[in-house]
């Protein structure tokens, strides 16, 4: 009987530790986390339709030169 009681002893700090661990970390949890915030809609800003900026460009003509600079071949 007496060499249950050291090993009984010994699963008690274990199991105390334990749960003294566990609500050490609850109260940090509850305490410290931080506030949620209200959130406020997010409207995104899309880009405008075509009705809105007056419909399509007008065409490309070929013929044209293009307002890019040409690539030139290095040797």
């Amino acid at each position: 009987m007496n060499n249950l009681l050291p090993a009984w002893a010994d699963f008690l700090i274990v199991i105390g530790a334990t749960v003294l661990v566990a609500l050490a970390v609850l109260g940090w949890v509850v305490f410290f986390r931080k506030k949620p915030r209200r959130r406020h809609k997010n409207y995104r800003h899309l880009n405008p339709t075509l009705a809105q900026v007056g419909g399509l460009p007008p065409i490309r003509r070929e013929d044209k030169p293009s307002d890019q600079p040409q690539p030139t071949s290095q040797p």
